[in-house]
């Protein structure tokens, strides 16, 4: 067995001083720490894939706008709970443009970040109505959701839809629902982190189900058009990104501004609450709430609570963002087709070495080339595949956390891996080989 670049007992020490008791189930950050200890200690590069970092230049017009806004002098005033005027008639126009769905602009509001979105959905649709218990998560998806619900002591069921896709999602989530205790269904839509993405017949069923027993559909959209077998780029002009909002009346759609426009260190996106369930009356609510009408429940109490309004200068930059793109002069899906195209050349780097792709499917064609994508070694478990690659220079995620059932796979992020660092790549994947081969 060659040497691999670094000691597999460094590996070993690393993670206990880490403080990590089960490498398999070790979350993003704990990786992402890890990755750091052993790359300050041993001074080698890393293939960095383990976290969903953005890896192109923000989007300028918007850092151009909070450093006009900051002259202004905004940083000395609270900014509005609800956000900028301008911010939420851009929303609004972006939704309309990219999803072909129509909503007031006083539905859309400021968040920091599609993380804290989540947080006051949760907050408030699991609380709408005593007799019923959380959410019912589809499976795999982005960990500290989950994580988010068990913090405020509320229950959680999920499944891994990729044995349920087409018609038998239908069945598969009505066996959810007819126990009348799901309160919310969530998903992300590309998915975090399988890169399945859902097909319009599949919405329509989550929606007509959705309506059926009354459940909310929140609608995770962090990497937003982003199905590159798809141009979503032009406004106004089909095709649109797909979306719950065509199909039912109740939902929640949470859009990211960290991967489209590569502003995930300004921490602000939007939540989207339909028409229909903003103004929606929920006496339940009052149990924790000074309304019971959802949005100013939403507004008013989880999300005046959590921070008491977004940054005030992103949400100028943010604003000019979104009215560059509905304005059809910044073109955001074209900016970021570059990691489909890394996706493409890694995935072939891989697989060229032994590696099988775990979600590599949508239904009955070939699964799009995007931010994420899995991947598997014969004979290895996700944690012991994850430990040795670490030895090799190479950082990842198990899918054991995202509430996958394939508990031999990992998740990769493209976006950390530098097209030169390709060749490094390569080499390294063909020494893991050499050093594992795959019996027969």
């Amino acid at each position: 067995m060659k040497n691999t670049p670094i000691n597999r007992k460094t590996v070993s020490k690393a993670i206990i001083d880490s403080g990590i008791t089960d490498l398999g189930n070790a979350s993003i950050r704990e990786i992402v720490k890890l990755v750091n200890l052993l790359m300050k200690e041993t001074g080698v590069e890393f293939l960095r894939m383990e976290m969903g970092v953005p890896g192109l230049p923000s989007a300028e017009v918007g850092i151009k706008a909070e450093i006009e806004a900051l002259k202004k002098g905004v940083a000395s005033d609270y900014p509005d709970i609800e956000g900028l005027p301008q911010l939420k008639t851009e929303a609004a126009r972006f939704v309309k443009l990219f999803l072909d769905t129509d909503v007031n602009p006083e539905c859309c509001v400021p968040t920091g970040g599609a993380m804290m979105g989540g947080m006051a959905s949760f907050m408030v649709a699991n609380r709408n109505d005593r007799t019923k218990e959380g959410t019912l998560f589809i499976d795999p998806g982005f960990p500290v959701q989950k994580t988010q619900t068990r913090i405020l002591g509320q229950d959680y069921r999920s499944f891994d839809v990729y044995d349920f896709r087409g018609e038998k999602l239908g069945p598969k989530l009505e066996s959810y629902f007819k126990s009348g205790r799901v309160s919310t269904i969530l998903y992300s839509n590309p998915n975090n982190p399988s890169w399945i993405c859902l097909t319009e017949e599949e919405l329509r069923i989550i929606g007509t189900l959705a309506k059926k027993y009354d459940v909310i559909v929140v609608e995770d959209l962090a990497y937003f058009g982003m199905d590159f077998r798809s141009d979503y780029s032009v406004p106004g002009m089909p095709p649109y990104q797909p979306t719950i909002a065509h199909y039912c009346d109740d939902y929640i759609l949470l859009i990211s501004s960290s991967k489209i426009f590569s502003y995930a260190g300004q921490r602000i996106g939007l939540m989207v609450m339909s028409d229909h369930l903003y103004n929606r009356h929920y006496p339940d609510l009052l149990r924790y709430y000074s309304s019971e009408i959802f949005g100013r429940a939403m507004i008013f109490g989880a999300l005046y609570a959590l921070s008491s309004g977004v940054t005030h200068s992103v949400q100028y930059g943010f604003a000019a963002i979104l009215k560059a793109v509905n304005d059809g002069i910044y073109n955001f899906v074209e900016n970021t087709k570059d990691y489909g195209r890394k996706a493409a050349i890694m995935k072939d780097l891989f697989t060229r070495n032994g590696f099988n792709i775990v979600y590599d499917r949508d239904i009955d064609r070939p699964l799009a080339d995007g931010f994420y994508f899995t991947i598997s070694y014969p004979g290895f478990s996700g944690g012991e595949l994850l430990k040795e690659l670490l030895s090799y220079g190479i950082g990842a995620i198990t899918l054991n956390i995202t509430g996958s059932e394939r508990s031999e796979g990992l998740r990769a992020c493209v976006s950390q891996v530098r097209r030169k660092q390709m060749p490094l790549l390569e080499e390294r994947l063909k020494l893991f080989r050499e050093n594992n081969p795959i019996k027969a």
